[in-house]
């Protein structure tokens, strides 16, 4: 019983969590954090809930998750009545469903990106001034990164290519090549499939939008690092005011129409503020906590 009450605690616990976390401020000043702890909060949640689950399940075998479901698999459940039964269904349900819908948001993007990038292969071109990428002949603001196992494509409309000047453009171009060196997109895609699964919770929104954003800050820190800052603040500006759409499914858009989300990434990148060192050493370790406190918690018995 232990080791299952201190799963639910802990399942809720990341719930709360994530609550807090979805309102943080200091997760701007240090985004490569933040994403890490978002992840061991997501995945702690999961083996948390499952492992809450199961271990309700198995309260009759007395031996905790690890120990119970040997026990269960040799006497096929013969100990288990209805409450149990339901409480096995949910944990297995559980896993199946969160497992289905990840596949399936993989499957989704993959065909996404195929299809573009037979799309680009028609109707994209080569320019000298924006070597490289692939230019696309419209007059709309819109610059994205279609990111891939083998390779990555950086992507920007001719109406880009008349927005900025060559430094904007250069600084622009790094902060999309950052999203596919760090594989953005691999981040977003548990949160993703998680709101797929939970569409109508709104803090499971809550955390998808922060991760976006904050995946968005750490490409402009790796951009940053190779161009002046104040290029990339000037270029989110200019898109800013152009009103671009939202970036095809699949792919990664430097910036949207939403101001607010703009205007605190220029103002970090003119006046960035570092995390204190404090708060880097917690959550350093609080993440490998997080993602393996709940499997220590299996092997806790009754």
């Amino acid at each position: 019983m232990t080791g299952t009450a201190l799963l639910v605690l802990l399942s809720l616990g990341t719930v709360g969590g994530a609550h807090l976390l979805s309102k943080a401020r200091w997760t701007w000043r240090a985004p490569r954090l933040g994403i890490a702890l978002w992840q061991a909060l997501g995945l702690s949640w999961g083996v948390a809930t499952i492992g809450a689950l199961l271990g309700a399940a198995l309260l009759p075998y007395r031996k905790g998750v690890a120990g119970g479901v040997p026990g269960m698999l040799a006497d096929q459940a013969g100990r288990l009545d209805t409450v149990h039964l339901v409480a096995l269904l949910a944990a297995v349900s559980l896993t199946v469903v969160l497992l289905a819908m990840l596949m399936y948001a993989v499957f989704r993007v993959v065909r996404a990106r195929r299809r573009h990038r037979a799309l680009l292969a028609l109707v994209s071109r080569s320019d000298s001034a924006a070597p490289g990428t692939l230019v696309l002949d419209h007059p709309g603001a819109a610059a994205y990164c279609v990111p891939g196992v083998r390779s990555s494509k950086v992507v920007v409309s001719a109406g880009t290519l008349a927005l900025l000047d060559a430094d904007e453009l250069a600084a622009v171009l790094a902060h999309e090549r950052a999203h596919a060196r760090e594989r953005h997109d691999l981040v977003l895609l548990p949160f993703t499939s998680l709101r797929q699964v939970f569409p109508q919770i709104r803090l499971v929104g809550r955390c998808l939008d922060a991760v976006e954003l904050l995946i968005e800050m750490a490409a402009d820190d790796r951009a940053r690092r190779h161009r002046p800052p104040r290029e990339l603040a000037t270029a989110l500006l200019r898109f800013a005011a152009a009103r671009p759409g939202p970036a095809p499914s699949g792919t990664l858009g430097v910036a949207t129409a939403d101001d607010i989300p703009v205007m605190v990434r220029v103002q970090r990148l003119l006046e960035p503020q570092p995390v204190r060192r404090s708060v880097r050493a917690v959550v350093m370790a609080a993440v490998p906590l997080l993602a393996g406190l709940p499997l220590l918690l299996y092997a806790i018995p009754h």
